[in-house]
């Protein structure tokens, strides 16, 4: 089993900044792809970004160049620093991780003031 522990969220007023990051412990052989997605309420979880080991990163259209994401292989922890947050960034954030299995973190809430 891997267990994913995200931090960094919180309350940020429109246009703000926050960086979240995702701690991976446990039994971890060779983590691929680490990533993040997100959950509104009432929609659908949705793709934010992700980054492969050693490969580019890829986000979805709704956050490029207003994100990035990053990730250190040796701590098994990836990042996702958030900038120019809008309102409608407002979700609760999940970590991902790609063992061949997938795996969860609980979820971290940002919220975006207008």
């Amino acid at each position: 089993q891997v267990q994913l522990v995200e931090s960094g969220g919180g309350l940020v007023q429109t246009g703000g900044s926050l960086r979240l990051s995702c701690a991976a412990s446990g039994r971890i052989l060779t983590i691929n792809a680490m990533g993040w997605y997100r959950q509104a309420p009432g929609k659908q979880r949705e793709f934010v970004a992700r980054i492969l080991r050693g490969g580019s990163p890829n986000y979805a259209d709704s956050v490029k160049g207003r994100f990035t994401i990053s990730r250190d292989n040796a701590k098994n922890t990836v990042y996702l620093q958030m900038n120019s947050l809008k309102p409608e960034d407002t979700a609760v954030y999940y970590c991902n991780a790609d063992q061949g299995t997938s795996y969860w973190g609980q979820g971290t809430q940002v919220t975006v003031s207008s």
